[in-house]
């Protein structure tokens, strides 16, 4: 699912160099953790958040497959 996530922002952001993406595991829960630089966090969350939502959204779906409950953060 990192892979998923990374994909998807690494073609949204223009500074490719400033995006991390860390995963934290819990006992049923996994949290992703995006930090893009500063100038790209608008491309990222899009008008209104629904580029962010569209994101989660996606994610949630993979992880449905897995039986795995998963949040993605959006980190300034």
């Amino acid at each position: 699912m990192k892979e998923i996530i990374e994909t998807i922002i690494l073609n949204l952001v223009d500074n490719k160099q400033s995006v991390e993406v860390n995963e934290k595991q819990g006992e049923k829960s996994i949290v992703f953790e995006v930090k893009v630089a500063e100038e790209d966090m608008g491309k990222v969350i899009g008008k209104q958040g629904r580029l962010a939502k569209s994101i989660r959204t996606l994610v949630k779906a993979v992880a449905g497959r897995e039986q795995k409950k998963v949040t993605v953060e959006f980190i300034d």
